[in-house]
């Protein structure tokens, strides 16, 4: 039984090609499994097989196409509703991954879903950014032990009795809470339907068909586990600009507290950035333009929403990349060694030249060598680069392992 993980991790806002490089590590590592450390159904991580298929991972692990197993941590909020059409499609592409989930994650259920909406249209002009699959509510709503819903109760007797509970008393004094007093037409219609219930009993029932319970302690029983964060570090709940933030710890914390239950002891860790920034969905971003010059964007996955508007692009800021990544380097091991590395996607969008800043001062690299500029510039060593979307455009650096550095 293996001691040693790896990790990737989103360095800014998300949408940094986590799904690329862990179907790469996947791909490298026999009989892996890829466990979800945070966030839930409005991930969207993007993975092109090498036949062509392309698949946008919300629930299962993004390394999938390469044959490794997915585990929800105790971390992962699930969404039995959307994990149901999401096998589906991966069905159809011949792909079925082997699921296991620890018992205390969280799950969504319809009426976090019409809360979220509601309340981030009712914030009109200032909405955070939602995705709208009622994520945060979910975690707002489990810290009230009467109405929290884990994988676990799911098998509980009463699990209909909970769920008329949660509409019941939770809906009304959450949305008293946050000052709305009347729904939009199709989502108090949602709330009424004497079926909403119904539906979702089924979804759960499906959902406990695909799923086998597995603590995290026993993760490494799984395979050789390959750590999937979700978003990005400049959204941790803790650490990014409030309160354009998920419910959730983005970086290494939850992966050192389940290594911790694991006994695992050595954490490889990958942050990944493009070779410039986005964000998709409301807050700061800084150096913010409406064209990159250079740079030719490419990304079919975030297309304009209703929740989250257009994809909004900046040139890449070193400064605010080490910055952060340092925290999360900093924060308290207990005992368990991390090394880290970065990996810089998308370069083969950037043409001759193009532009990162760092500290306000604008430089130009060429992209055949801008991969290992970046990572000098961060203090990082470089553990991949990027020349397109399939496993096989991605170079992983020889002897990664042994030229990562241990982070201080």
């Amino acid at each position: 039984m293996s001691t040693q993980a790896q990790a990737v991790i989103g360095a800014l806002y998300g949408d940094e090609g986590k799904g690329l490089m862990v179907d790469r590590l996947a791909a490298a590592t026999p009989a892996a499994v890829v466990v979800r450390s945070n966030g839930g159904a409005q991930a969207g991580h993007t993975v092109v097989g090498e036949a062509g298929a392309r698949h946008v991972f919300h629930h299962i692990g993004s390394g999938s196409f390469a044959g490794a197993a997915s585990h929800f941590s105790r971390f992962f909020v699930a969404h039995p509703m959307l994990l149901l059409d999401e096998l589906a499609a991966l069905d159809a592409l011949d792909v079925k991954p082997d699921i296991s989930s620890d018992p205390r994650a969280s799950v969504t259920t319809p009426f976090d879903i019409i809360i979220n909406q509601a309340l981030e249209l009712a914030r009109g002009a200032a909405r955070h950014g939602s995705c709208g699959l009622g994520f945060g509510e979910t975690v707002e709503r489990n810290l009230r032990p009467e109405f929290a819903l884990s994988t676990k109760d799911l098998f509980r007797p009463d699990l209909h009795d909970r769920l008329v509970s949660i509409r019941d008393a939770w809906v009304p004094v959450r949305l008293a809470a946050l000052g709305i007093t009347a729904l939009p037409a199709e989502l108090a219609a949602a709330l009424a339907d004497e079926t909403t219930i119904a539906r979702f009993e089924a979804d759960c029932a499906a959902y406990l068909d695909r799923v086998t319970l597995w603590p995290d302690r026993r993760l490494c029983e799984r395979g050789a586990v390959i750590f999937e964060a979700a978003q990005g570090l400049l959204l941790d709940q803790d650490g990014g600009g409030f309160p354009h933030v998920t419910r959730s710890n983005t970086g290494l914390s939850n992966m050192l507290a389940i290594s911790a239950e694991a006994g695992i002891t050595e954490l490889n860790a990958t942050y990944a950035t493009r070779c410039y920034t986005t964000r998709h969905g409301a807050g700061p971003l800084k150096g913010e333009i409406s064209a990159l010059p250079g740079i030719k964007v490419v990304d079919p996955t975030n297309a304009p929403n209703e929740w989250q508007g257009s994809l909004r692009l900046a040139p890449l800021d070193l400064g605010v990349l080490r910055d952060a990544i340092a925290p999360d380097l900093a924060l308290e091991r207990g005992g368990i060694t991390v090394s880290a590395g970065l990996a810089v996607t998308c370069l083969d969008q950037a043409d001759d030249g193009f532009a990162v800043t760092d500290r306000g001062e604008a430089m130009r690299l060429d992209p055949a060598i801008a991969a290992a500029r970046i990572s000098e510039l961060v203090g990082l060593p470089l553990s991949a680069e990027s020349w397109g979307p399939r496993r096989g455009n991605v170079r992983l650096c020889v002897d990664v392992d042994a030229a990562r550095i241990a982070a201080q």
